[in-house]
Formats: C-alpha cells, sequence, structure tokens
C-alpha cells in the first residue's frame, strides 16, 4: 500500500478529526484485528468439538497476530477478494496441518458482519460512552453549581418567564442521559453470525448436528450472541438502531451547541468559551472572540446526520444478499469519529465555560419587569377578573409605548389596586421581583444533576 502525509488524505478526519481512540477499533487496521480475532474464534470452537488439535489453535493465534493490512492488500490485489485475501495471509503462516481449519465452514461475511458486531459494540461501549458520561459529569457541575442562578427563559428567541441557568442546562443532562443509556443497551446487543453462505448452516451442518450451538461457540469467544434469523448477512435492523441514536446523541450534542452559542452573542453575553492568550478571533478584527468550539460541533453534526439516509438505504439487500452495500458500509466508522470528536470537544469547552452572572441579570431586567406578565394574568384571573389575559395586555402595551416598568404601570392604574390589595404578599414580591419566578427550575435542576450523578457513578 502507498504511505502518504497526513495531509495528503482526502478526509478532514485523518487530518483534523482524527481520534486515537477510536482509530485502534475503526480504522483499516482494526479492522483487520477484529477480522483475524474471529477466524481465532473459529479454530477454537472447531478444537473444542475435537475437529482440529491445539497446535492448530495456537499456530492460528501467532499467525493473526503477525498478519498486516498492508499484506493483505497486496493479497487482494492479486486475487480481488478481500476475505480470501485475509484468510490466504493466514495459511502463509501455519503448517501444512493446520492450513485446512482456517476458515473452515465459514462465509466472508460469517467474518465482516461478525467483526462488524464486535468493533462498533466495543468503539461505542469503550469509547463513545465513556466520553459522552465525561461530558454528563461536566454538565452536572455546572447544573449544580448554577441551579439558582436566574436567566431569562427563552421561546422563540424572545424573553418568555425566568428560570435558572443549572435549569437550561439540566435539560441537556437529562436528555444525554437518555441517549447513553439506550446506546450501552443497543451496542451490547449487536449480534455475529455464523451460519454460512446463505445463512441455512449448510458447511456447518456437514460436521455437526448442532451447527446453531457451534454458531453460539464461535461468536461467545468474542462476547457476542448470533442473530435469530441470518442470510448471507445480519439483519441490518439492529446496526441501524444503534446509529439511529448515534445520530440522535449527535443532535442533542449539536443542541447543546447551538445553545451555548446564541448565549455567547455580544448583546446577550450570558456565558462565554475560554480564550487562550495567543488565540486569534478574526484574520482582520482583533477584538473577536467567537463561539469556535460549539460552532465547530454543531458543523460536525451536519456531517454525521446526513449518513443515516445511508444507513437507512442499507437495509435493503436482494434474497439472500448482494453488494450494493460493499462500499456504502465502509463509511459507518465515520460517524462514530465524528461523534466522539463532539463530545470530546465540548467536554473540554464546558468544562471551562464562564458564566456571566450580571449580563443574567442585566438580560433579565431588559424589558423592565414585562416578564412578570403572565403571574399578573393567572393571578387576576384566580380573583375572578373577567377578562384578565387582555387587561394585562394592555398594561404591558402601555408599558412598552412609554418606556417604563410594568410595575409602575400596575401602581398608576386605578383597576388594579382593588386586585393587587387581593393579592397574597408572595405573589406582590413576585410582581416588583421577577427573579423570584422561577417556579421549581432550582429544585429540578438539582434532582435531575444528582439522579444522573449516581445512575453513572459520579
Amino acid at each position: 500500500m502507498k504511505t502518504c502525509d497526513q495531509f495528503d488524505s482526502l478526509s478532514p478526519i485523518d487530518y483534523r478529526y482524527e481520534d486515537e481512540e477510536v482509530v485502534k477499533h475503526l480504522s483499516e487496521n482494526g479492522f483487520t484485528r477484529h477480522k483475524l480475532l474471529v477466524e481465532l474464534a473459529l479454530v477454537k470452537a472447531l478444537h473444542r468439538r475435537g475437529i482440529c488439535s491445539e497446535i492448530a489453535v495456537q499456530e492460528v493465534k501467532t499467525a493473526c497476530s503477525q498478519v498486516t493490512t498492508e499484506e493483505v492488500y497486496e493479497e487482494e490485489e492479486r486475487i480481488r477478494h478481500d476475505i480470501r485475501a485475509l484468510v490466504n495471509c493466514v495459511r502463509a503462516k501455519v503448517s501444512e496441518n493446520t492450513k485446512p481449519y482456517v476458515h473452515m465452514t465459514a462465509t466472508s461475511y460469517d467474518i465482516i458482519d461478525t467483526a462488524n458486531a464486535a468493533r462498533y459494540g466495543s468503539v461505542i461501549l469503550d469509547v463513545l460512552v465513556p466520553s459522552l458520561i465525561k461530558l454528563e459529569e461536566a454538565l452536572i457541575i455546572i447544573v449544580l453549581r448554577e441551579a439558582e442562578t436566574v436567566q431569562i427563559g427563552r421561546t422563540h428567541g424572545q424573553h418568555a418567564v425566568p428560570i435558572t441557568f443549572g435549569f437550561a442546562l439540566a435539560g441537556y443532562v437529562s436528555r444525554l442521559g437518555g441517549s447513553i443509556e439506550v446506546l450501552k443497551v443497543l451496542a451490547a446487543e449487536l449480534p455475529g453470525k455464523f451460519s454460512g453462505a446463505v445463512g441455512a448452516y449448510n458447511a456447518s451442518s456437514l460436521f455437526f448436528d448442532d451447527p446453531e450451538g457451534f454458531e453460539a461457540e464461535v461468536l461467545a469467544e468474542l462476547g457476542l450472541t448470533p442473530a435469530e434469523h441470518s442470510t448471507q448477512i445480519v439483519p441490518p435492523e439492529a446496526l441501524m438502531r444503534l446509529f439511529c441514536e448515534i445520530t440522535i446523541t449527535a443532535g442533542i450534542l449539536a443542541n447543546l451547541s447551538r445553545d451555548m452559542r446564541n448565549l455567547q452573542r455580544t448583546e446577550i453575553g450570558e456565558v462565554g468559551e475560554e480564550f487562550e492568550a495567543a488565540q486569534v478571533g478574526s484574520s482582520t478584527m482583533p477584538q473577536k472572540r467567537n463561539p469556535i468550539n460549539f460552532e465547530n460541533a454543531e458543523s460536525c453534526w451536519k456531517i454525521v446526520v446526513p449518513r443515516i439516509v445511508t444507513v437507512f438505504m442499507d437495509q435493503i439487500s436482494e434474497h439472500q444478499r448482494d453488494l450494493t452495500n460493499s462500499a456504502s458500509a465502509r463509511t459507518y466508522g465515520e460517524v462514530i469519529a465524528y461523534v466522539v470528536f463532539m463530545t470530546k470537544r465540548l467536554t473540554r469547552t464546558m468544562k471551562k465555560l464562564t458564566v456571566n452572572r450580571a449580563n443574567l441579570e442585566r438580560n433579565l431586567a431588559i424589558q423592565k419587569g414585562l416578564v412578570v406578565a403572565e403571574p399578573l394574568y393567572i393571578i387576576l384571573a384566580a380573583q375572578g377578573h373577567p377578562d384578565a389575559h387582555e387587561k394585562v395586555r394592555t398594561l404591558t402595551l402601555t408599558a412598552q409605548e412609554h418606556d417604563i416598568s410594568l410595575q409602575a404601570v400596575i401602581d398608576n392604574d386605578s383597576e388594579m389596586r382593588t386586585y393587587v390589595r387581593m393579592m397574597t404578599p408572595r405573589q406582590r414580591r413576585i410582581l416588583s421581583n421577577s427573579s423570584l419566578y422561577t417556579g421549581i427550575a432550582a429544585k429540578k435542576a438539582k434532582a435531575i444533576a444528582e439522579k444522573w450523578k449516581q445512575k453513572f457513578g459520579l
């Protein structure tokens, strides 16, 4: 194979977004290693069944540790078949007595689909999930710290009613926690197969009365279980469900990124990314401090989302198998690589996120008390006002027209004096201080943070 400088690569993953942990599992070298593990598992199962000797197992084990992806590709160039090339490379390193047992009863996709189940399961459970839990931990720390930090809530980009910043992030703790739980289950359930060329155990039934039992033995070596029914390939739905959840997870990360990026807008300024001493925000505007980490994460999400279409299109395979997914399925690992990158970058960023309490207070007050229009309307309705919503709407219009506080308008409205006198002290305090109108935001934020903190042992 031709070796090249990393900057000769076409994919940004290779020179910009590469993650060493993901590479270990999902690179072509990683794929070769997993396929060799399947070949070795086969020989171990054959030995247990009395078909081959312990010596054969040891020879295949040693051979598999020596086979390189480069030599497999060189052999494939010669014979034009990827798995037979792998088999030939193993056979070339064992004795004549052992050669018959390499790949015995197997078809190519017994090896490929089982290797894929093993490597996708392991990269999710060993790399993506732990990375997501670290991000979850970073979010939980902020939630608990800022559980009572009042923030204006926003709907449609407009000021709504107050919440707390911790409550806002608690939503992401909950959403992300849910996806982590689902990913763990789906990754652990990826099935393998060892049922032969059309899934009917034709080859293995020549030797075993219980070919399904033999299949289970081979897969157990890899920590996998068989699909209930397979053709030449494993049914695609289990992997599809996993990649759907990976895509959902990426969307949660993108949503978090969008919110944090918008809160950094100059006119909002409620949070800020760490900006290193030598960091440059613009090639022409020296004052710029751009939210590049959140922007970059959302940009990666745009790469991830369309890829699910390819996964869905690969669901269809004619009869017992065709080859229309052979190229497209090779790209699946890139999705995981991007999501791991997003996760780790967001973790670093959230750990150093600054919260500007002065700007939070300023933004809460910017509408001069109009955000208490909701409690005012509800209190008036409860007191029996015949048209409470319309009354409060006209009061807010007056406040906006004269650029004065809603409280001042209430104080100057003769009709309102009667209703104000009927209010409880707490209700009057809320109308004069909008930061008190946060419902159970702080309590809810803490409860969610503590729940997921306990669940993940953080």
